[in-house]
């Protein structure tokens, strides 16, 4: 019949990208927009009519932009979520006044009530065609020949029953945006842009008395097309200058991948992620004197350019083993890569030493024992005389792998060895401190693990190790092994 149509095969996960697009061009009338089906849209637009002129106002020129970004769209606006679905499907545009929504639906057929074909097809088969039709019909008998669902559905779009809608992306806390009557294509105006807008969000913040965490810039071309640019910060921040100079980091890596057509014709600064902004102390000339705050700076602007893995920090994480107890993730603001915590080790001067980094537990037991055997070791007694037991120090380099090594058996039992081979190089012990024992991770030990006894040793060059030996005679059929697990000196 039609020799020159053109046919294309449906691609749903491509229909799928165009609605969401579409849903993300929705955001410069409401943040809260939601997906419904394959073919629509929901705009919660309460409270932001009056920014467009009004209600008609907003629907006309919601309609105009899609017709010229060459959709065929229809709209409906009312106060309840199924009345608003039924002007959308029945009419080209159409508001429902609040109160009047039974009136809308009355006249409508089944289908604007949002229920499935199944139950449509038993309404009709029993004579009932119309949504006024099955409104008027004792809800009781309704209830029990086709279910709960019906009269859901009807409560619904007549507003006995709230509804709400799933945004696809959270709303901000606070937001400011910028319209332009030309659109702007250089990076630089974006940028200008910016400051200007972190000047007004500023005004906000303080008045709130938090600062940002999280923040968003979105640029609206005036094709549909949406562009999105995100930035974090260490420290809560309100200073346009500090915010102009993260965007001005995060746009310098995304310029050449910001296409911006024909220009952005909406330009919004948000704020995902707010935190209490503490006041700080600035120097005589102004400026915070605070490393901390330099640091901070500094960190959020390496992120900002080279993404959040960029920097990361050591934390300690709940595990024996030690090569599983520090764990990297981004940084968060603090000085230093991982605490320092003091704890009661004696120095060589008498004073109070530090235990950095990953503590870990120890048999009281077997430090006496090793206190008594070696006067220089950690665990000894305090200056009242009195026995206490520390914990031991961790090397200064930690291997991430244990290498293998070629130990020569102690000449005590469950000793240190009396020397070894470690990358091809002769090691001859001449002092050793331990064991520390820590005892495998059955939960997560497939078997081939066993019991860990660390020693530290010193060679006769002065050079110091951390070893361990793995498994216990008798624990493992090939019996114990060694490891090189770090470097003191």
């Amino acid at each position: 019949m039609h020799p020159g149509i053109e046919i294309v095969e449906a691609d749903p996960t491509a229909e799928r990208r165009l609605l969401e697009s579409l849903a993300d061009w929705c955001d410069r009338y409401t943040p809260l927009v939601a997906l419904d089906g394959e073919d629509g849209l929901f705009l919660d637009t309460t409270g932001c009519a009056h920014l467009f002129g009004g209600e008609r106002s907003m629907l006309d020129e919601l309609l105009a932009c899609f017709l010229r970004l060459g959709f065929d769209a229809r709209a409906g606006l009312a106060s309840t979520v199924g009345a608003a679905w039924a002007a959308a499907r029945f009419f080209a545009s159409r508001i429902v006044e609040a109160g009047e929504e039974e009136a809308f639906l009355t006249p409508l057929p089944l289908a604007a009530l949002r229920i499935d074909a199944s139950v449509r097809a038993g309404l009709e088969g029993v004579g009932l065609r119309t949504a006024g039709a099955v409104m008027s019909t004792p809800r009781a008998p309704l209830a029990r020949r086709f279910g709960r669902e019906l009269l859901l559905r009807m409560d619904q779009a007549l507003g006995r029953l709230e509804e709400t809608i799933s945004p696809r992306r959270p709303a901000p806390p606070l937001a400011v945006e910028r319209r332009l009557a030309e659109p702007i294509v250089a990076m630089e105006a974006v940028e200008h842009l910016v400051g200007q807008l972190a000047v007004t969000l500023r005004s906000d913040l303080e008045r709130r008395g938090e600062g940002a965490r999280a923040l968003e810039l979105a640029l609206f071309r005036v094709d549909g097309a949406v562009s999105r640019v995100g930035v974090g910060a260490a420290r809560p921040l309100r200073e346009p200058d500090r915010i102009g100079l993260l965007f001005h980091e995060r746009l310098a890596v995304l310029e050449d991948r910001i296409d911006a057509g024909f220009g952005f014709d909406l330009v919004r600064l948000s704020a995902f992620s707010l935190a209490p902004f503490e006041a700080r102390q600035a120097d005589l000339s102004g400026e915070d004197a605070s490393g901390e705050e330099r640091l901070a700076l500094f960190a959020d602007r390496i992120r900002a350019r080279l993404g959040d893995h960029a920097v990361l920090k050591a934390v300690s994480v709940e595990s024996h083993l030690p090569e599983r107890a520090v764990a990297a993730v981004p940084f968060a603001g603090k000085i230093a890569m991982h605490e320092i915590t003091p704890c009661p080790v004696p120095s060589p001067q008498g004073g109070r030493g530090f235990c950095s980094g990953i503590r870990r537990r120890t048999s009281t037991a077997l430090a006496r024992e090793t206190a008594a055997a070696s006067p220089s070791s950690l665990w000894g007694a305090d200056r009242d005389g009195g026995k206490k037991s520390y914990l031991p120090d961790r090397p200064i380099r930690l291997f991430s792998s244990p290498e293998p090594i070629e130990a020569i058996a102690a000449e005590v039992p469950e000793g240190a060895p009396a020397s070894f081979r470690w990358r091809r190089v002769f090691h001859r012990v001449a002092a050793s401190e331990g064991p520390e024992r820590i005892a495998p991770e059955w939960w997560r030990a497939d078997g081939s693990e066993g019991t860990r006894d660390y020693f530290r040793v010193e060679d006769e060059e002065g050079r110091r190790f951390w070893l361990y030996r793995q498994g216990l005679y008798g624990e493992l059929p090939q019996g114990p092994r060694w490891f090189m697990h770090g470097i003191f000196a």
